[in-house]
């Protein structure tokens, strides 16, 4: 199974339920909550969300090469599919 990275933020219910799906499925998965964090932290993680997610809109999971903007549960089971 490739890397999951989640990028969210700790306010929002999409996060929450993307998050909540993933665990349900049994994934792990590398979750930052960027609203938590502050200067250089901040600002790297900002700089990858952008690059996979240029409208900066949470949450927004890396799969792989595949990346999953919003909570749509069919997209991410897509997504977690073995290739």
């Amino acid at each position: 199974m490739p890397q999951i990275e989640f990028f969210g933020l700790s306010t929002c219910v999409h996060c929450k339920r993307a998050k909540e799906y993933l665990d349900k499925c049994g994934q792990k998965y590398n979750c930052t909550y960027v609203d938590m964090l502050a200067g250089e932290e901040r600002t790297k993680a900002i700089a990858e969300v952008k690059k996979h997610n240029p409208s900066m809109s949470f949450p927004t999971i890396v799969i792989g090469d595949k990346v999953v903007v919003g909570f749509n549960e069919q997209e991410l089971a897509e997504a977690l599919k073995e290739p």
